[in-house]
């Protein structure tokens, strides 16, 4: 409020007053009424004057805070209180609804305090999360709720990302700790308390040691990335090692059905694929490492043993193929990766050839028998059906070309039927869960959590990835152009993952909204498209 809206007010008020004597005068009389008016005139004018005089001077350019019926809204911050018909609440918290909320959901996503999704205009317990870990950095009150002072911290182009360093305490803290125990840097589990000690501070810094990074022990933009990617070197048996626990790894891989060469101590690239195997099917990280946890879950009772079927691809089913190949059960040029109609005759006749039960699957008895130097080898070439292939086509579907994000319209996904229809209906079977960082089901997920668990509802053995991993799936038909999704898809954007269904919406674990949601593809999924993957 400006000066010159402060005297207008002051003015109105005035004029009330003015009013107020006149009627007074009506009612007293015709001489009394001159007599009063005229009184009041005066009265007016010199008010006014002594008013205008005594009015606190504010500056051109500074903004006075606005008032409500219950108190003063929120202070301006870069025009914000501008841009929203309905006014802002004083504090905003859990279940308020209102349009700035989608943009402090946005800002705190660009600053990596909450996962990437499309924004809402709703505050629920993860925005909460997001905003109590974002006062903790700012020396803020830790209460969650945004008033004044956070609201203007958070919307400040000084803002800084998401860092993490000694002392700090918090569930996100929990998750760092649990990363660098899976990679080796941290020695126990013991040590995943949720509290930003020495241990974890001499961790961090051992892991940025290790990768090439600026050892601060703090945990910012490149480590924090670094702890989730590919690329990143663990502090544990890895590639090149060679010694007793490899080989006791080795024999437990083999004895679960996961290696298919002979234990050696020596940590190669079967070892490698052996291990990613493991992960992909006891719920660790896909690294290849030998963790902590990852050594833990193989020598469990409760470890799940290997079993490749139809429809799975990798390093691993090439290596079953080139074994079936040698044995004269698969032709070479059927070495293809994946586990096709093609392969799955093959490994049924070798089953029946060497009295295993013949389902077709590669279990543990299969692969044991597989890799043992007594398989007996193929009676006769045996006779496969050239009327399915052996591969997956992963060109663009509908003749889109490879790279496009084609129409920023929402696509016409259409209905569901067969698997999709059942992915879909699983899906939607969740809706409302809470949505929890790196959690895979069965009530609480995460984006790329929420896909996983679904897939292998109904039967797609597909391994955990990020929403990173998911760029390049690999194994499915890849869908370049945003127009050509159709319900059943996987929909992979920057930073998070979905489930196309009908009608031109997606079902996900929304961070965002804070549970899993059944939403339109709006122009934000468009816009941040990376690529699709079809599966049925």
């Amino acid at each position: 409020m400006t000066t010159g809206n402060t005297k207008r007010n002051w003015k109105r008020k005035v004029q009330c007053v003015s009013a107020a004597l006149l009627m007074a005068g009506l009612l007293a009389g015709c001489g009394a009424a001159q007599t009063a008016n005229q009184a009041e005139s005066e009265t007016t004018e010199e008010n006014l004057v002594l008013m205008e005089e005594t009015l606190p001077q504010t500056a051109a350019d500074e903004t006075v805070m606005a008032l409500s019926p219950d108190g003063p809204l929120l202070p301006s911050v870069e025009g914000v209180d501008a841009e929203y018909s309905e006014p802002i609440p004083d504090y905003l918290r859990i279940g308020e609804k209102h349009p700035i909320v989608l943009k402090l959901q946005q800002r705190l996503m660009d600053l990596g305090f909450m996962d990437n999704d499309e924004p809402t205009d709703y505050y629920g317990e993860v925005t909460q999360s997001a905003v109590k870990i974002y006062q903790r950095q700012n020396q803020l009150a830790q209460d969650g709720i945004i008033g004044p002072d956070t609201l203007e911290a958070i919307l400040s182009p000084d803002a800084k990302y998401y860092a993490a360093q000694k002392g700090d305490e918090g569930t996100d803290i929990t998750r760092i700790q649990s990363r660098l125990y899976e990679l080796g840097y941290l020695a126990s589990d013991s040590q995943v308390t949720g509290s930003f000690g020495d241990a974890t501070e001499e961790a961090v810094m051992k892991m940025q040691s290790v990768n090439g990074l600026d050892q601060d022990g703090k945990v910012g933009r490149k480590t924090m990335n670094l702890l989730y990617s590919e690329d990143v070197k663990a502090n544990m048996l890895a590639y090149g090692e060679k010694s007793d626990l490899v080989l006791a790894a080795q024999k437990r891989l083999k004895e679960l059905g996961y290696m298919t060469t002979e234990p050696d101590g020596s940590y190669g690239n079967d070892t490698i694929i052996a291990v990613k195997q493991f992960q992909s099917r006891n719920d660790q990280v896909v690294d290849g490492y030998l963790g902590p946890a990852t050594r833990v879950a193989l020598n469990s009772s409760d470890a799940v043993p290997n079993g490749l079927s139809l429809g799975d691809s990798g390093d691993n089913i090439q290596r079953v193929q080139n074994l079936l190949s040698k044995l004269g059960y698969l032709k070479s040029a059927n070495v293809t990766g994946y586990y096709g109609e093609v392969t799955e005759n093959a490994v049924k006749l070798f089953q029946r050839t060497n009295g295993l039960s013949a389902d077709g699957t590669v279990g543990v008895m299969t692969m044991a028998k597989l890799t043992a130097g007594d398989a007996k080898k193929a009676p006769a070439q045996p006779k496969t059906s050239t009327s399915k292939n052996n591969s997956k086509n992963n060109t663009t579907s509908g003749g889109s070309k490879k790279g496009s994000s084609g129409s920023t319209s929402v696509p016409n996904t259409g209905g569901a039927s067969g698997g999709a229809s059942a992915l879909i209906a699983v899906a939607s079977s969740k809706l409302g869960c809470p949505y929890v960082w790196g959690s895979k089901g069965p009530n609480s997920f995460d984006c790329s959590g929420f896909v996983y668990w679904c897939l292998n509802q109904v039967g797609v053995r597909q391994s955990y990835m990020t929403s990173s991993g998911w760029r390049n799936a690999g194994r499915y038909t890849r869908i370049s152009s945003f127009s050509s999704l159709r319900a059943g898809d996987i929909i992979v954007v920057s930073g998070h993952v979905g489930i196309v269904a009908g009608g031109g919406t997606v079902i996900d674990a929304s961070s965002g909204n804070g549970k899993v949601v059944h939403r339109s593809l709006s122009s934000w999924w468009a816009n941040n498209f990376i690529c699709g993957w079809r599966i049925f």
